[in-house]
């Protein structure tokens, strides 16, 4: 689960000021951290299907929002998956 600070710290990383919270980068950010807290809990838990089509769904919105910043700004699309490691 993803604590108030750790969101915080996410924010203030990938958009600069707290504030800025709606950043295509912050909210990719947002939706990695939460994916691997759930991969967590399916090591746990591998038979709950509920949350796994919220993950799905999850992923899903990551993929859509990754397309739009490659789509509009390669060198960023790149920086943003080289800080978040998600391609190796």
């Amino acid at each position: 689960m993803l604590t108030k600070e750790m969101k915080n710290q996410i924010i203030t990383e990938f958009g600069g000021a707290e504030t800025n919270t709606g950043s295509a980068e912050v909210q990719v950010a947002l939706l990695t951290a939460r994916i691997r807290d759930l991969q967590e809990h399916f090591n746990k838990f591998p038979k709950d299907h509920a949350s796994r089509r919220g993950l799905l769904k999850m992923v899903g919105a990551r993929r859509r929002l990754l397309k739009y910043v490659r789509n509009s700004d390669v060198n960023r699309y790149r920086e943003l998956i080289q800080k978040l490691e998600l391609r190796k």
